[in-house]
C-alpha cells in the first residue's frame, strides 16, 4: 500500500461480535474499529485457540497503532461452525487459500497485515506467498514451516492430558465444539500422513515484508523453523528472539512483542 501512513493513536472501539456466513462455513468474528489510514491488522490463532483466547492482546496493538483489527476463530473452534469432516495434511493451505481470502472479500478487508501464532502463523505464510499484491506484511509467531519430533512430542504429551480430562475442561470453556477444536488439531498434526508436510515452496515464493517472533524455550518448535523461513531471498525479513518466553510470544513477553508489531506496522506502512 505504497504512500499509506499510519495516523496518530486513537481511541477505538469495538463492534459487537457477529458471524460471518461463507460459502462453507460461518465464523465468528470481532472487528476492533480504528484510523481507516492505518493499515488492517488480521489476527489467526494457533492449533487451540480461537476468538476469546487471544485476550486484549490484538486491542493493545490496534490502540498503539490507531489501527483496525480483525480477529475471527477458524471452523471447529470457538463460536464458529463445528467441523464437517476430519481434517487433512493441507487443513492450512485450504484455511490460507479458499477461507482465508472469502472472508476478507465478504469483510471488505484490503491490503492486510497478518499476524499469525503457530498454526495461525503457518497459514498466515502461505496467503502472504500466494497473494503478495494484497499483503501488507507478515507478523509470523512461533511459525511451524516443517514438521519437527520437538513439535510431535509436545503435541502426544497435549494429547494425554486432554483425554485426561484436565485440559479438556479447561478448553470447553471457550470452544462450542471442544472436541473438533483439539482432535481436529492433534489427530491430523500426529497422523504419518502429516509427517511430510513443510513450506519450502510457499516459503521460496516469499516476497512481502515479514517479522518473525520466537521464544528461545518454546516447546512445539526449535529457532530452525525461524531459519528455514529466511530462506526466503526476495522478501525482507526481521527476526526477533525472545529470552524466558515459550510457544506463546504475545502472552510470555507481551510489551516487547506489541512494541515490535508496532514499530514492523510502521515500516510496512510507509
Amino acid at each position: 500500500m505504497p504512500g499509506a501512513r499510519l495516523a496518530a493513536p486513537v481511541t477505538i472501539k469495538v463492534k459487537c461480535m457477529p458471524f460471518a456466513d461463507l460459502k462453507s462455513c460461518s465464523l465468528h468474528y470481532r472487528l476492533i474499529l480504528g484510523s481507516p489510514d492505518a493499515p488492517t491488522l488480521v489476527f489467526i490463532h494457533e492449533g487451540l485457540g480461537c476468538v476469546g483466547l487471544w485476550r486484549d492482546f490484538p486491542d493493545r496493538v490496534a490502540r498503539k497503532l490507531g489501527a483496525r483489527a480483525l480477529i475471527y476463530s477458524r471452523s471447529g473452534y470457538g463460536h464458529s461452525s463445528p467441523l464437517t469432516a476430519k481434517r487433512e495434511p493441507d487443513f492450512m493451505h485450504h484455511e490460507a487459500l479458499v477461507v482465508l481470502p472469502e472472508l476478507l472479500a465478504t469483510l471488505g478487508i484490503n491490503n492486510p497485515i497478518l499476524i499469525g501464532h503457530s498454526d495461525g502463523a503457518s497459514i498466515a505464510l502461505i496467503y502472504g506467498a500466494a497473494h503478495p499484491e494484497s499483503t501488507l506484511g507478515l507478523v509470523l509467531m512461533a511459525p511451524h514451516v516443517f514438521v519437527e519430533a520437538l513439535t510431535l512430542s509436545s503435541i502426544a504429551r497435549a494429547a494425554e492430558a486432554y483425554e485426561a480430562g484436565h485440559l479438556r475442561d479447561r478448553l470447553a470453556q471457550h470452544h462450542d465444539n471442544v472436541d473438533d477444536a483439539f482432535r481436529g488439531w492433534s489427530e491430523i498434526w500426529l497422523s504419518p500422513r502429516f509427517g511430510t508436510w513443510d513450506l519450502s515452496k510457499e516459503v521460496s515464493c516469499l516476497s512481502v515484508p515479514t517479522l518473525l517472533i520466537q521464544g528461545e524455550d518454546d516447546p512445539y518448535g526449535t529457532l530452525a523453523q525461524l531459519d528455514a523461513c529466511e530462506t526466503a531471498k526476495a522478501a525482507p525479513i526481521t527476526r526477533c528472539v525472545l529470552s524466558s518466553c515459550g510457544h506463546s510470544p504475545h502472552r510470555d513477553q507481551e510489551l516487547a512483542v506489541v512494541e515490535a508489531i508496532s514499530k514492523f506496522a510502521v515500516s510496512c506502512a510507509r
